[in-house]
């Protein structure tokens, strides 16, 4: 199986990061076989189309609004992923939606794809999580490989350096 893990966000923008943040502490803490590829999306949009052409599954992680208390983690699979977006929107307000409405066109939508979204608190310049997301990157991380461990994915865990 080809899975993609793929962490959006603007790091630039405190909490809108922590896609990226994730996908960063999961590079380093873990090693994946040859099938799985570890992405820093940023804010690429459409432009991620080719990274997650050919996979059979893909784990987006990302902060979305939900409308919830900050730090609100939320797990969203399959179909209800568009539908979801489309009522919460993600706070990229456009990239992630538009990347998979044109997936599903273009006929190259993973078979599983599946979002981890956290809510923000802030989304201000900064470099640094607030503490209410910050303190759930650890929690993120083990949801997401617990995802990847029910698609078969066995990574391994990195020795200390």
């Amino acid at each position: 199986m080809k899975i993609a893990v793929l962490g959006i966000g603007n790091i630039l923008l405190s909490d809108e990061g922590i896609g990226v943040r994730v996908v960063e502490a999961i590079r380093e803490r873990y090693e994946f076989p040859g099938s799985v590829e570890i992405i820093d999306g940023g804010t690429m949009g459409l432009d991620l189309l080719p990274f997650i052409e050919g996979k059979d599954s893909v784990l987006i992680l990302d902060a979305v609004n939900i409308e919830k208390p900050p730090g609100t983690i939320v797990k969203i699979e399959g179909d209800e992923i568009p539908k979801f977006l489309s009522m919460k929107i993600s706070v990229h307000q456009i990239g992630l939606p538009d990347m998979l409405s044109a997936a599903k066109l273009m006929g190259i939508m993973p078979e599983e794809i599946c979002l981890i979204g956290i809510q923000p608190k802030n989304m201000e310049t900064g470099l640094l999580l607030s503490d209410d997301v910050g303190d759930k990157l650890d929690s993120l991380i083990e949801i997401a490989m617990n995802k990847l461990e029910e698609w078969g994915i066995k990574a391994t865990l990195k020795e200390p350096a």
